[in-house]
């Protein structure tokens, strides 16, 4: 695998070539001579990032509908007002 690196410039003027190149390696974008920005395909981005899960998809349990939760009910004594002096 061989990175392709041009500048935002280049990149602006044939976004067609960029995506392109993208298709087979990743793509480095440069703004003023530093890398700023890589465009893969959608394979290659899914393959680094391990597939089409979300973080709603990483972050969901389905085993908590079943968990049971009863929260006590809270103490009166250890509710105050607020001091905003």
């Amino acid at each position: 695998m061989s990175i392709v690196t041009i500048s935002s410039r280049e990149f602006n003027h044939d976004i067609g070539k960029a995506k392109k190149n993208a298709m087979d390696n990743p793509v480095i974008i440069t703004d003023r001579g530093k890398p700023a920005h890589v465009l893969l395909s959608i394979e290659q981005y899914r393959k680094i990032t391990g597939g089409d899960k979300n973080i709603l998809d990483l972050l969901a349990m389905p085993a908590a509908a079943t968990i049971k939760f009863s929260p006590p009910k809270l103490d009166k004594s250890l509710i105050q007002p607020a001091e905003l002096t």
